[in-house]
């Protein structure tokens, strides 16, 4: 039953010749009735040699055509191609056994929230048919360590409506729900945080995770696994009937007690469809771009806002994504310095300007993306005169100790 809204409204051992050649029903709820991205020019090269590894979101622990590194001891390379393929084997994306865990684990999860309306009858009912997976996670975004997957578990309305007044939304449930006992207090309007409550309760009911530490933070309940490293973000939820303008949304917590929208579907469908235009390789060059932007060196940009920044730099006419990780950094990064003023809209069409960072933080990220940048091109300029013991040195300035050491 969806929920109805109440709106007012190559080798390595050689240069790689010239650079790579860039062309290229029921149980809705419903309304009630109330009245830039960055880019940088294309460029024209060819390059030859063994591209960087995998278009998947984990890589295995050995990858093809380089050497891996025992464990606990500094990754090892050649050549830049070799270093970029443990760099992101190794430390950047995601192990594929855990990854593959990971969506086990999540969906049996799934699976068993999908029952609790039947074995409690405080407990909302489920709309198994709109639950879906969100976060960096399930768009295949997420870089080493796994620390959380987030999912929404959709619940029916019961004929409950929503107003939207511009900021937060307020739920009205009808008399004789399950929904009215989470309500604030002698009113019909539903308490997000009672929800999350009500499935923190419940929750621990699940045998397997008896044991598991489960609380409320912000907008969702928190599982932390005993058996895992990675914990569960689950979001309690509903799906819209379509609004005015055909839209529909996921109403989820504002992490206060009221509600607001969402809609995961867009930021997945854009990932998708910004990787697909480029051959599969934006997802490679967007997590080492995260992996960059973690380090210690200036302040971070969210996660989600640098993502946003990344998709928009590469949804430009004129910029096309190669399977050389190592070629779009210096490109990203000089574009960053500036469009780190600028505002971020979100694709959502939700939350209006999504760059709340600071002046001087800005500051601070565009000084050390141009640094950066300089570095990426200096290495580049190595590895083509042959220097690759120099070339990967710079790199590893970039991107840290992690980043693979030369070895001849």
């Amino acid at each position: 039953m969806t929920l109805c809204v109440a709106s007012p409204c190559g080798s390595g051992t050689e240069w790689k010749r010239a650079l790579l050649r860039r062309a290229r029903r029921s149980g809705v709820l419903t309304a009630r009735r109330r009245r830039p991205s960055i880019s940088r020019p294309p460029a024209k090269h060819e390059r030859s040699g063994t591209p960087h590894a995998g278009l998947q979101d984990s890589c295995p622990q050995q990858v093809h055509g380089g050497a891996s590194s025992p464990k606990g001891f500094p990754a090892v390379a050649k050549t830049v191609n070799e270093a970029f393929r443990q760099f992101l084997a190794e430390t950047v994306n995601l192990d594929a056994s855990v990854a593959a865990d990971a969506r086990s684990s999540r969906d049996w999860l799934t699976a068993q929230l999908r029952t609790l309306h039947e074995r409690y009858d405080d407990f909302p009912l489920s709309y198994a048919e709109c639950d879906i997976d969100f976060g960096s996670f399930a768009r295949r975004t997420k870089i080493r360590e796994l620390d959380d997957v987030d999912l929404i578990s959709c619940m029916k309305s019961e004929g409950s409506t929503y107003l939207d007044t511009g900021g937060a939304l307020t739920i009205y449930v009808p008399d004789g729900a399950r929904l009215r006992d989470l309500c604030n207090d002698g009113s019909n309007q539903l308490n997000s945080r009672k929800v999350i409550n009500r499935f923190v309760d419940h929750l621990g009911d699940i045998p397997q995770y008896a044991k598991s530490a489960i609380s409320r933070n912000g907008e969702a309940a928190v599982l932390d696994l005993v058996s895992y490293r990675w914990s569960f973000d689950i979001v309690p939820g509903f799906f819209t009937s379509p609004e005015a303008n055909g839209r529909t949304y996921y109403v989820i917590s504002d992490g206060q007690g009221a509600w607001k929208k969402t809609d995961p579907r867009i930021d997945r469908d854009r990932v998708s469809a910004v990787n697909r235009r480029h051959s599969g390789h934006v997802l490679n060059a967007l997590r080492v771009i995260k992996f960059w932007n973690r380090r210690t060196t200036m302040p971070t940009i969210p996660p989600y806002v640098l993502e946003c920044m990344v998709l928009g730099h590469y949804e430009s006419a004129f910029v096309t994504c190669t399977e050389y990780v190592d070629l779009e950094v210096a490109p990203f990064l000089s574009a960053l310095a500036s469009a780190v003023f600028d505002p971020v809209c979100d694709p959502k069409g939700i939350q209006g300007d999504l760059n709340t960072l600071s002046f001087a933080d800005r500051l601070a990220i565009s000084a050390r993306a141009n640094q950066d940048a300089a570095r990426a091109k200096q290495a580049q300029q190595a590895e083509a005169i042959g220097d690759q013991a120099g070339a990967i040195r710079q790199w590893g300035s970039i991107f840290g100790s992690l980043f693979p050491s030369y070895t001849s």
